[in-house]
């Protein structure tokens, strides 16, 4: 069986995505930073992930490790995709340039260490509750609100398939 290997440099620690990210800056690239679980991926991430990936050169994905999953109280059984699953899954989509595994229970840290210069969260919330958006837009990024896909959720598709 392969391992994520097979998908050189897309999975990486936090300091070597500041590595890579410096040097898609010195080349005066853009970065786009967004996060989340992706427990089941579904219609809903890749949809997010799409709007993410157009507001830059490069699209850096946050994920929560599955400790951090637990802490966001998702649930007993969550998440159902243990961390290096969700993650090769996250890092064989063409829009995804990086992949980088968090264990707190925001991504606050990792992005006030990343410094992307947009960052960009999907759903129901309003800048001041987004995770690191002071620290971006304090070194001159910005943080964007994208709409969300009605009708998809992890939790849905558990519900779903706890009733058939």
């Amino acid at each position: 069986m392969k391992n994520s290997a097979y998908i050189p440099g897309k999975i990486v620690s936090s300091s070597r995505a500041k590595q890579i990210i410096q040097a898609w800056k010195v080349k005066n690239k853009t970065i786009a930073f967004t996060n989340g679980c992706f427990d089941i991926l579904h219609e809903g991430h890749i949809f997010s992930l799409s709007e993410a990936a157009k507001q830059a050169d490069y699209l850096v994905v946050g994920m929560n490790s599955d400790t951090s999953v637990r802490w966001l109280k998702k649930g007993p059984n969550r998440p159902v995709n243990n961390e290096h699953s969700r993650s090769l899954l996250l890092a064989s989509l063409v829009m995804v340039d990086l992949v980088i595994i968090f264990d707190e229970e925001t991504p606050q840290q990792l992005i006030s260490f990343l410094l992307p210069d947009i960052l960009v969260k999907g759903g129901d919330y309003t800048v001041e509750q987004v995770a690191g958006a002071k620290e971006v837009i304090a070194n001159g990024g910005q943080v964007i609100i994208n709409p969300i896909l009605e009708g998809f959720s992890t939790t849905g598709i558990i519900e779903k398939m706890k009733h058939e």
